[in-house]
């Protein structure tokens, strides 16, 4: 028997179990809505990082039902989905499957037919398919959606650990998609040219939620005995996270304290630079962040210069600015256009130039009122709510387009065109 017809018997058999689990029913007994559901494939976890899907899809949730599936968890329990309302509205659909169900040809296999018995279980007839990870595809196929949706959040395929078929399911996601979306405008400038419908939708802000960090706050209590000046990071620490430039600047300036929240993945923790002046907190939760961020001094963007940051937007950009901290970054594309260019940050590509922009960042007069009334004149461009307006209009344009086919869903946008919008996170 060859390989194929053995994973194809494999398949079968986890067909046959999957279709005998009970799945977790999501309630219905919500108000009936005109607009089609939204059903959300994603590489990350819900409750990992609060980032672009959470703000997003906890508006889309205010007026549709929103399902944000999660890739599959495999562990010696049963086969089945968990179904979970946020306390967004986002419903969270987490598949679980046995660990002996290591054939990719089975796990595909298994999860299109749980999906199939989940949408028909909860009357989902009418929705849009909304895509951060192309790899979603090889189980999603056989859906039929109103629209599809790519909202291009990052270049994945030039991350660490990066699927082989990244690429070939994004080439075949943008021939599909009705409408694509890019997380900043380098990413945009990348993906123009791919699509005739995409629009560069950088992350934006939810600016009075990191404006208490301009308030007198107390510390939390595992950052209240660091000494000052302190210099802090907030995000995932990657192979993006610049450890050569910020053991340099550590070692450099003992007298410093450096504060890193977030989790660490993909890099092995102990390639961290190990000092007594930097503190690594870990995770923290999203409505924690700005009693964190009071308490610093100087707003640290150390990312590296490759091609995992290459199209990088980052949102802790206008979320350190919101804060009203003085913000040093390495050259990252979308942070110097327009950040540094309006000069809001202070941009430096070494460890000499990171050394003397944070001196300067210490500087009395760094957070002016003339600087602090440019920042929020900038951030007043923007929020998530406007972004989300503008993604949601394209959206139901598309979806008028697949509907009635001699309606034209409108022109290619172009960098300009989304400054206007949103915010150039």
């Amino acid at each position: 028997m060859s390989n194929y017809s053995q994973h194809q018997q494999t398949a079968s058999a986890g067909l046959s179990e999957a279709a005998t689990q009970p799945l977790r029913k999501v309630s219905l007994d919500q108000p009936v809505r005109s607009k089609p559901d939204l059903v959300c494939f994603s590489h990350l976890r819900w409750d990992w990082v609060y980032q672009r899907p959470q703000h997003l899809l906890k508006r889309a949730a205010a007026d549709r039902r929103v399902f944000f599936i999660e890739e599959p968890i495999f562990d010696n329990g049963s086969m089945r989905l968990d179904a979970r309302e946020s306390d967004t509205g986002v419903h969270v659909v987490t598949p679980n499957l046995p660990g002996g169900l290591n054939s990719h040809v089975a796990a595909t296999a298994v999860l299109s037919e749980m999906l199939q018995r989940f949408f028909r279980d909860n009357n989902l007839d009418e929705y849009v398919l909304w895509y951060y990870t192309p790899m979603a595809l090889e189980f999603t196929r056989h859906l039929k959606p109103v629209a599809v949706i790519y909202d291009c959040m990052d270049e994945l395929s030039a991350f660490k650990g990066a699927p082989e078929a990244l690429r070939f399911h994004e080439r075949e996601l943008m021939k599909m998609a009705d409408v694509v979306f890019t997380g900043g405008h380098s990413l945009f400038e990348a993906k123009r040219d791919k699509h005739p419908f995409v629009h560069a939708m950088p992350s934006s802000i939810d600016r009075q939620h990191f404006m208490q960090a301009r308030a007198r706050m107390e510390d939390p209590e595992d950052q209240k005995r660091i000494a000052r000046p302190r210099l802090g990071f907030f995000g995932v620490i990657d192979e993006r996270f610049d450890t050569a430039l910020i053991d340099a600047v550590v070692a450099a300036r003992p007298q410093w304290q450096f504060v890193m929240l977030g989790p660490v993945t993909k890099i092995d923790p102990a390639s961290l630079p190990q000092r007594l002046n930097i503190h690594y907190l870990g995770s923290k939760k999203y409505e924690e962040l700005p009693r964190y961020i009071a308490g610093w001094d100087v707003a640290l963007l150390p990312f590296a210069i490759n091609e995992a940051t290459r199209y990088i937007s980052p949102t802790k950009t206008p979320e350190y600015l919101a804060a009203g901290k003085p913000v040093v970054s390495t050259p990252i594309t979308d942070v110097v256009r327009p950040y540094g260019q309006l000069d809001l940050v202070r941009i430096a590509g070494t460890p000499d130039e990171f050394i003397a922009a944070i001196e300067d960042s210490l500087k009395p007069d760094a957070t002016n009122k003339e600087w602090l009334e440019r920042v929020d004149q900038f951030l007043a461009q923007t929020s998530w709510d406007q972004t989300w307006a503008t993604m949601c209009e394209l959206i139901e344009r598309a979806t008028e387009k697949k509907r009635k086919p001699n309606v034209v869903a409108g022109p290619r946008a172009t960098a300009a065109d989304s400054v206007a919008a949103t915010n150039a996170a």
